[in-house]
């Protein structure tokens, strides 16, 4: 049992970071404040900077949700979820080779993955300490 909810705390990890991220990019093309994600070329470093503002702090929740529901080993889950992020932010990197800008913010993203989970863990973990 504990490894289907260990499984499952890694998978709310995961699915927090991916659909609060669409949920946002969603809402800032909208209303105008990104470009279309059809129109790649339209993004300037500041379009780019503000995505990676809010992907980074919503990978940061990710960690904070997997440590949450995490029925125990939570440093090994959080690890686990880590390199998901990161092994999906390379996949990104390698999407990013065709596209005519943007490669850095790729990086970016594979780079901060992994310490922006284990930063939700630490949250978790000292809000747990002073409770």
């Amino acid at each position: 049992m504990n490894v289907l909810k260990s499984v499952g705390a890694v998978a709310c990890g995961f699915i927090t970071v991916v659909v609060l991220s669409l949920l946002t990019d969603s809402v800032v093309e909208s209303i105008g404040i990104l470009p279309s994600r059809t129109r790649p070329e339209a993004y300037t470093t500041w379009h780019y900077l503000i995505a990676l503002f809010y992907r980074t702090i919503y990978t940061i929740a990710g960690g904070y949700v997997t440590s949450l529901l995490a029925p125990r080993n939570t440093k090994k889950l959080i690890i686990i979820l880590g390199s998901i992020g990161t092994i999906a932010g390379i996949g990104g990197v390698i999407a990013s080779l065709s596209m005519p800008t943007g490669q850095w913010y790729a990086v970016a993203l594979a780079v901060a993955a992994f310490p922006s989970i284990w930063l939700g863990w630490k949250l978790f973990e000292n809000k747990k300490k002073r409770t």
